[in-house]
């Protein structure tokens, strides 16, 4: 029991961790590309506050809402096979029965053995639904509430919108965009080393795929500004 609590809780921590990176990614990136395509196209400190201020509520916002009502339709996806296979066992027991043996037999069961199994499962239709719905479906039940992965998406994508905003209340801000880049390109690449290693994968590429985000993003920003007519530098 202990063992599987601990599972349970190991897939909890993996869904948050998830939804923190999401959150926290997308806010850094979008509001750092806001932030250098205004910062590009007016050196006025006040109007590129308002714009990066505003998308990142925006962003924390819809985000959030996002998350939740895509993992809401996750939730729903998953009780709506659960009834569909519920029903059938219901309906057609033999075909499904049939099924359950089809799962095992390719599993390297035969024999006594594999009679054993099939009769045990399909003796309690709630553990007869659950194998199907796992086993043939291959789906699982969603780990968090759509409610808690929207306030983690939602908050993490808060605190990550205001990374690239900091330098701005520090330094000119044509400095401040550089720095707004290098602090960005840190944290992302910090964010992606830990991830690696408190997950799988090499924490020096995870940490670099997450970097390159922050530094597209930025050429991207600078580029509209560009393209906007602004004069830099």
């Amino acid at each position: 029991m202990k063992r599987q609590k601990s599972h349970r809780e190991n897939h909890k921590g993996a869904s948050r961790w998830r939804d923190f990176i999401l959150g926290g990614q997308d806010g850094l990136v979008n509001v750092l590309g806001v932030t250098l395509g205004v910062a590009t196209a007016t050196q006025d400190l006040g109007i590129i506050l308002t714009a990066a201020f505003a998308a990142t509520f925006a962003e924390s916002i819809s985000m959030g809402a996002v998350a939740y009502t895509s993992f809401k339709a996750e939730k729903d996806f998953y009780q709506s096979q659960v009834q569909l296979e519920a029903q059938e066992i219901k309906d057609i027991p033999q075909v499904e029965k049939k099924e359950i043996k089809k799962i095992y037999s390719h599993l390297g069961f035969k024999g006594s053995l594999l009679a054993q199994i099939v009769n045990h499962i399909t003796a309690n239709k709630k553990r007869w639904r659950d194998v199907m719905v796992s086993q043939e479906l291959k789906i699982s039940a969603p780990k968090v509430s759509p409610t808690n992965s929207a306030w983690v998406v939602g908050f993490s994508a808060l605190a990550g919108s205001i990374v690239p905003i900091i330098p701005f209340f520090l330094v000119p801000v044509q400095t401040a965009m550089w720095t707004s880049v290098l602090l960005s390109t840190i944290v992302l690449f910090s964010v992606g080393a830990y991830k690696a290693k408190t997950t799988t994968g090499s924490p020096l590429r995870s940490g670099l795929e997450l970097a390159l985000i922050g530094i597209i993003a930025a050429l991207a920003g600078y580029a509209i500004g560009a393209f906007l007519g602004a004069t830099v530098i």
